[in-house]
């Protein structure tokens, strides 16, 4: 019964039709690959505040402002 957490932030308005090809893609990739039953498999999504968000010991804005301006 594979479960797989999907985490993405709010700011992108990600739609209703990304998010059900997101679930229905991952469930493909766990037939195709591992043969598990798409009735088994659970797909979660969960949409998180952008200032909840941290990468590289930064909170993402600040992260994306610092490397913006090395590339």
């Amino acid at each position: 019964m594979p479960y797989v957490n999907i985490k993405i932030t709010r700011e992108g308005g990600t739609t209703a039709a990304q998010k059900a090809a997101l679930i229905r893609g991952v469930t493909d990739v766990l037939v195709q690959v591992l043969g598990k039953s798409p009735a088994t498999t659970f797909v979660v999504i969960d949409e998180v505040a952008l200032d909840n968000w941290g990468v590289g010991g930064l909170p993402v804005e600040a992260y994306r402002r610092r490397h913006a301006t090395e590339g």
